[in-house]
This record gives structure tokens, C-alpha cells and sequence, in this order.
């Protein structure tokens, strides 16, 4: 099997259902000639043409707008924001005209909204934030953030075959720095299905995205002192896969949340209350949220560190928990 990164991953996802189904195109800014602010699309208008490779003016709603109308009308457009920090700009479009297609008139609105997301860069409160939870609020839409090449070309693909507007969070940092086996052949990940990216009995992380590598870094050091640690990989924020974190409750009876999201109303909250309603008795220690902190993302690398969630974090946090 090649080995890709995940960012080739993501293209080579994007670059076969567009050879797989004729009505798949992208349209977003640079996304054509440049071939993408990331080098995403590199290529895909040599191969598919400008018809197909659409480059757009720098107007995030109009972006959406267009691809909405596309859909509509049985197209399935893909369209990258080169920062899903600037997704704000089509709030009004993603949460009032293409969530509530299908409930208003039983519309599908088959288009993938996508593009990088995420700190650790350096990049600034512009261009570092984890802004899924405005969308996972949102009925009608559904919220991907794989942390893996095999999953982001997986899920990727779903996405472009799905009825439904997918909003498909792809964090930079993960983009040329993960690398891994993934299939030549045609393939889908299921969206809304978690994963347990590693088994544990003494306690779980429940996390998604570039937060998972964290996880595991940490677990790594944790089973040095005999502290098996279970790590649930989220993949979709929306739907929320409620039996895998469940299960997880119940197998390891303790809990880590960790995002990179800042704490204030992220998937932490929700997930706490979903164990709390479903499966309290199972538990043997509260239940702990590691995230980032309250604030706009620092441009300042040691104040962007302190902002994220780090190993060290989830290793004391761990201990805590477990001598609990």
C-alpha cells in the first residue's frame, strides 16, 4: 500500500470521486491555477479542467452560496476555505439556508464544506482556531475532523457521497506531518462510527483531530508506569457516535475529554452529559476535561504552547485520575 501524508490523503480522496462521478467539482479561492492555499487541489485543473476547478473570488459566502445552488440541482460541489477561521463569513448561508434544505422542503443538499483548521502553527487568532462546535450545534449538518491519512481519505470520500452538507474540518498541522499505509482501492470510513485507536482497561481519552496524537503519545508514557489507557478517536463531531463513548464509560469506569476547542460549550460538555445521562453508574472518578484555554488563540509559540493542551497535561492528569 503507498504511504501517503494526510494531506495526499485528502487529495487523492477528493481526486478519485471526481473520477469516479462526473457531477463532483471544487470551486474556492486559488484553489485552481495556485492549486490551493495547502497545494490541496494541486493539478486538479490540468486533470479536470477549469469547468470543474472553479477558482472564486474571496467571499466565503458566496462560495457557499453557489455550491448550495449547485447542489440543489443534483451537483455535488466540494468547496475549500483556504482558513475555516473565515467560516464565520457564511454563517447565514451554512445555518439558515443549507441546514435547514432538507428540513423545509426535504431537499438533499449534497456538498462537502472543507479546509484546514487548527493551532500549534504559529499562525495567529486568525488562522489557528477550532471553530466545529458552531456547526455541531447546528441541526441538518454534519461535522468531520479525522486524525488520520486512512480516515481523512476515508471520510473524505463519505462526505462527497452523502446527501447531507458535511462540513469537513482538516487540521494543518496534521497535513504534512502524518504519514501512513492507506489503500489504493476505493474505499469509504462510515461517517458518525468513533474508533478506539488504542485499547486500555484503567482509564479512556475520548478526543478527535490532531488532539488523538496527544493522546496517545501520552498513553505511551502512562503504560511505562502500568497505566493502560484506552484512546477513543471521535472522527465525526456530528453525529456523535453516543455508543463507542458508551462503551468506552463502561470498559475503563474513567474518563479524559481532551480538544483542542477552547473549554466554554465544546464537545467536552456534551460528552460529560451524554455519560452522565447513559451510563453514570459505571463510572469510578469524575469525569476530567483537558482543553484549551478561554481565549483567542496567541500568536506567541510559548503562549500558543500554554494555550493547547500538551502531553505533559494529559500524563498528570492521568495519574491523578487513576490513583483516584
Amino acid at each position: 500500500m503507498p504511504v501517503l501524508t494526510y494531506l495526499d490523503a485528502i487529495r487523492q480522496g477528493i481526486w478519485e470521486e471526481m473520477e469516479r462521478d462526473p457531477t463532483v467539482f471544487c470551486l474556492g479561492e486559488d484553489i485552481g491555477i495556485y492549486g490551493g492555499a495547502f497545494k490541496v487541489t494541486d493539478g486538479f485543473i490540468d486533470r479536470f479542467g477549469a469547468e470543474r476547478v472553479l477558482d472564486t473570488p474571496i467571499a466565503e459566502s458566496a462560495i457557499v452560496g453557489a455550491a448550495f445552488g449547485a447542489a440543489l440541482t443534483g451537483m455535488r460541489p466540494v468547496a475549500e476555505f483556504q482558513f475555516m477561521d473565515f467560516i464565520g463569513c457564511a454563517f447565514n448561508q451554512i445555518t439558515n439556508m443549507v441546514a435547514k434544505a432538507h428540513y423545509r422542503w426535504g431537499a438533499p443538499a449534497p456538498m462537502v464544506i472543507r479546509g484546514p483548521s487548527g493551532g500549534n502553527v504559529h499562525g495567529g487568532p486568525f488562522h489557528s482556531q477550532n471553530p466545529e462546535m458552531y456547526f455541531v450545534h447546528t441541526p441538518g449538518l454534519k461535522v468531520v475532523c479525522p486524525a488520520t491519512a486512512y480516515d481523512a481519505k476515508g471520510l473524505i470520500k463519505a462526505a462527497i457521497r452523502d446527501n447531507n452538507p458535511v462540513i469537513f474540518f482538516e487540521h494543518k498541522y496534521l497535513y504534512r506531518r502524518i504519514k501512513e499505509e492507506v489503500p489504493a482501492d476505493d474505499y469509504v470510513v462510515p461517517l458518525g462510527k468513533a474508533r478506539v485507536a488504542r485499547e486500555g482497561r484503567h482509564l479512556a481519552i475520548i478526543t478527535y483531530a490532531a488532539m488523538v496524537h496527544v493522546a496517545l503519545e501520552a498513553a505511551e508514557i502512562l503504560a511505562r508506569e502500568g497505566i493502560e489507557v484506552e484512546v477513543l478517536d471521535l472522527r465525526t463531531l456530528a453525529p456523535l457516535d453516543r455508543d463507542a463513548i458508551t462503551a468506552s464509560a463502561r470498559r475503563t469506569n474513567k474518563l479524559i475529554l481532551l480538544h483542542e476547542d477552547v473549554r466554554t460549550g465544546g464537545i467536552a460538555g456534551e460528552i460529560a452529559a451524554i455519560v452522565n445521562e447513559e451510563a453514570f453508574d459505571a463510572l469510578d472518578g469524575p469525569i476530567v476535561r483537558i482543553t484549551a484555554r478561554d481565549t483567542p488563540v496567541p500568536f506567541s509559540p510559548p503562549l500558543e504552547e500554554a494555550f493547547l493542551p500538551q502531553v505533559a497535561d494529559v500524563v498528570r492528569e492521568a495519574r491523578q485520575l487513576h490513583s483516584y
